[in-house]
């Protein structure tokens, strides 16, 4: 994990229980298609999910919001008192079908598309923003 994600997962302690979890790429993929990859994917990244978790998937076609509007749509979530609220973000050629079915949100960071490292740092920061937001700290100025 690079040290800004290890910073800002550390920040995130005093306001959550928060684990970041990165799959191992697939092995032997470079025969497959890009359907066939993205089922592959799918099922290992289902197979970490319980049934009770709230799903959000990190995707550039899902609703973006500012820092102040993540924070409202993070707090309706907590309030909604599942067991885990998973935060997942999909492999160079998206989700299955599978996943996007699974689903109860899909949150845009950008509609520009980034590495999975410079999504991991940029989401945690936002993360670490709403909390401090949702508490009424003064991380995050209007």
């Amino acid at each position: 994990m690079s040290e800004g994600v290890e910073e800002y997962v550390g920040r995130l302690s005093h306001y959550i229980d928060l684990r970041v979890k990165v799959l191992p790429d697939s092995n032997n993929t470079k025969s497959l298609t890009t359907e066939e990859r993205k089922e592959r994917e799918g099922q290992a990244l289902l197979n970490e999910i319980e049934e009770k978790d709230d799903v959000v998937l990190l995707d550039e076609r899902g609703e973006e919001y500012t820092s102040v509007e993540f924070a409202r749509f993070l707090q309706k979530r907590y309030n909604m008192g599942r067991r885990r609220l998973v935060f997942v973000i999909g492999g160079a050629y998206g989700f299955s079908k599978a996943v996007q079915s699974r689903a109860d949100a899909k949150v845009s960071l950008s509609r520009m598309t980034f590495s999975h490292q410079m999504v991991r740092l940029i989401f945690v920061e936002q993360l670490y923003r709403a909390n401090t937001i949702i508490k009424g700290e003064h991380y995050h100025h209007e």
